[in-house]
């Protein structure tokens, strides 16, 4: 009796048994389609069995094996169970995750005519002259045999990019696969033009979610059939079933993009160097601000350190100045310095930047005489004023509505803004700067991949004169005009309840600063603060970022906090904030009995405790111990699997969290 043990995207940390009486050992790694309650599903089979738990009588025979593709092979089952295991999510869900939408659902897309070969030989353009560190970065690359994690750590400009591309070509030289990620959609596509230009003869497979869904499928087939030589891409592409491959490279590796925040919440970063250590391959993190985890590994000697000390191109760093703001009166949260400076860049000629990572127009609209705010009537969060529109909208759950014409309460008519966003400097900018061409790039304005590209066409073609931008213009991005950088509205990051609020504004900053002064006209950087004595900004006027790693690992270490402990989220959501809190605090009580060498917290609200018309809870799990961690959490998620919920809470655990 062959019986075929398949993976099936539902909540439950099990395979399901079928009869398959034509199956054999080709068949592990196909998809499959098996009759599940009333209808059918799409799943994976993981292995095949002579026997079952389930009498053979209860046993459904399989719809059908799809042989239409190669089975997925060994290696990528081994990482899809590793990220079940390690994320306490169902093999499942992980495997339906882990494919591209269409393949999950049991189809194939059209195949697409290859493009005609050529005789004529295919070469690419003159390598750029290396710097000795770059070199030296490129040749311990190459000399690398197995499995090792390297940090290049490269200031901004220094020409990480570079070093990658030599480490590709020497892989490709090979025959190998290459598979670089890139933490934001917004980065692909200006990556993917300068690969394909050094690598003419090479098919390149981009991965993403934005992608269409036949082609998000297709690429996964020619990266299974062994067609695409390099492939690129987001958090996702980590799951390409790369069957050569032999480098690995994280680029921006600090980002929290990397991290899914929903479903199977994975780090790509934390998975791709799971997948370079079992195939035995070298993985490059690089940043020019690591995170303070990766830093660590590499002050500790886990991880190899490469440095690019110098930019590549520009012939210094950007100056960094701080800008006292605490006794000065600002014109629409600008201070004199940075309007001076840019007028004279639109003297010049030259571009400059606005840094504010807020959209929208101001967070709040407001009326004083009763003090009735924009709330979002679904999430404990305002409503924030969109003027370009005439919206008022939610960044949380995206609800929206008119902007009322008279105070809801007290029909007061003067309503007030509060605050500032993109849209409002913007608008200020276009009035203090009439003759200037102002460009905003924020996500309401480069809402589509097409917009997105059409504004970094302008930008490169010198048709604006100022932007104004959040922080989809901080990384990854030469333009060659711009010298300099004004960052406005820093500050509320210094006291954020986060732990991790100092790393992500020091490597924001940075990374931002950093693209002003890239090619041969020197670059400019204003902060604006009320705090200029603050040690975060100090490091930052002295591009230290080893100073500040240091200083806040030291903190870490006195507080217990990642590298030097490790946490899991257990988070629940109901209708009220009593069944969450009723809920964690039944499996804080389960827990109790299995936690060796782990600590459980009390169960509290969520700092933004409602979300979508429910009420959100969160339960701390911490160790000192990795290992120990994971034995209590294989554990404690069958005692979560039994606990009585009330109907409509839904609840999940977040290995690793970024988000508190």
């Amino acid at each position: 009796m062959n019986i075929v043990r398949v993976a099936l995207d539902v909540p439950l940390p099990r395979l399901f048994d079928y009869l398959a009486p034509d199956s054999d050992e080709s068949d592990i790694g196909r998809r499959v389609t098996v009759p599940f309650g009333t209808g059918s599903r799409t799943g994976v089979i993981i292995e095949l069995a002579t026997g079952s738990e389930q009498p053979g009588d209860k046993l459904k025979a399989v719809t059908g094996i799809l042989r239409d593709m190669p089975a997925l092979p060994a290696a990528w089952l081994a990482l899809c169970e590793f990220c079940a295991r390690y994320y306490q999510t169902p093999l499942g869900e992980v495997t339906s995750f882990a494919l591209p939408p269409m393949l999950r659902r049991g189809k194939l897309p059209r195949t697409k005519k290859p493009a005609a070969a050529t005789s004529e030989p295919v070469s690419g353009p003159a390598l750029p002259r290396l710097l000795a560190a770059q070199q030296a970065a490129v040749e311990a690359i190459a000399d690398i045999a197995g499995f090792h994690a390297l940090l290049l750590h490269g200031v901004t400009g220094s020409g990480k990019t570079e070093v990658y591309l030599r480490a590709i070509d020497a892989v490709l030289a090979r025959g190998g696969q290459a598979l670089m990620l890139v933490p934001e959609i917004a980065l692909t596509p200006q990556l993917e033009g300068r690969v394909a230009a050094r690598f003419p003869a090479a098919h390149i497979v981009c991965a993403n979610s934005g992608m269409a869904d036949a082609a998000r499928a297709r690429g996964f087939i020619e990266t299974l059939t062994g067609r695409a030589d390099i492939v690129l891409g987001t958090r996702l592409a980590v799951f390409m079933p790369l069957t050569r491959l032999q480098l690995i490279i994280v680029d921006e590796e600090h980002d929290a993009s990397f991290k899914q925040q929903e479903g199977l919440r994975y780090s790509a970063r934390d998975v791709a160097v799971w997948r370079a250590h079992q195939l035995n391959i070298p993985i490059v993190l690089g940043s020019a601000t690591p995170s303070l985890e990766t830093f660590h590994h590499a002050s500790t000697g886990r991880y190899q350190l490469l440095e690019l000390p110098e930019r590549a191109v520009a012939e210094a760093m950007p100056v960094v100045r701080i800008v006292d703001t605490r006794r000065e009166k600002l014109q629409e949260g600008l201070s004199a310095a940075l309007l001076e400076g840019l007028q004279q860049r639109l003297m010049r000629g030259e571009q400059s930047l606005v840094f504010l990572n807020r959209r929208g127009y101001a967070p709040v609209l407001a009326c004083p005489p009763c003090g009735w705010i924009s709330r979002c009537r679904r999430c404990a969060a305002n409503l924030v004023l969109h003027l370009a529109d005439q919206r008022l909208r939610c960044h949380h759950c995206g609800f929206e509505t008119r902007i009322p014409r008279a105070c809801p309460d007290c029909g007061n008519v003067d309503l007030l803004p509060f605050g500032r966003g993109t849209q409002r400097l913007e608008t200020m900018l276009v009035e203090r700067f009439p003759e200037a061409r102002v460009l905003r790039i924020d996500r309401d304005s480069a809402s589509t991949p097409k917009k997105w590209q059409t504004l970094l066409a302008s930008i490169h073609a010198g048709e604006a004169d100022i932007l104004v931008g959040t922080q989809m213009l901080a990384k990854g991005h030469d333009f060659p005009l711009l010298t300099l950088v004004g960052a406005v509205g820093a500050d509320a990051a210094l006291f954020a309840a986060d732990f991790r609020a100092p790393e992500r504004l020091f490597a924001q900053l940075m990374q931002v600063g950093g693209r002003s002064g890239r090619a041969d006209l020197p670059g400019e950087v204003l902060i604006q603060t009320e705090y200029p004595d603050h040690p975060l900004y100090r490091a930052l006027v002295d591009h230290d970022y080893v100073r500040f790693a240091r200083t806040q690992l030291d903190e870490r270490r006195i507080a217990g906090f990642p590298p030097f402990s490790f946490q899991a989220m257990l988070r629940a959501e109901a209708r009220t904030m009593e069944q969450s809190l009723a809920f964690l605090a039944a499996a804080r009580s389960a827990g109790e009995v299995l936690a060796d060498g782990v600590t459980l917290y009390d169960p509290v609200p969520m700092r933004m405790q409602r979300l979508m018309t429910l009420e959100r809870g969160q339960l701390l799990v911490e160790s000192l111990s990795r290992p120990a961690l994971q034995a209590f959490l294989a554990k404690w998620m069958e005692k979560l699997y039994a606990l009585k919920m009330p109907g409509g809470l839904r609840w999940h655990l977040d290995v690793d969290p970024l988000e508190f």
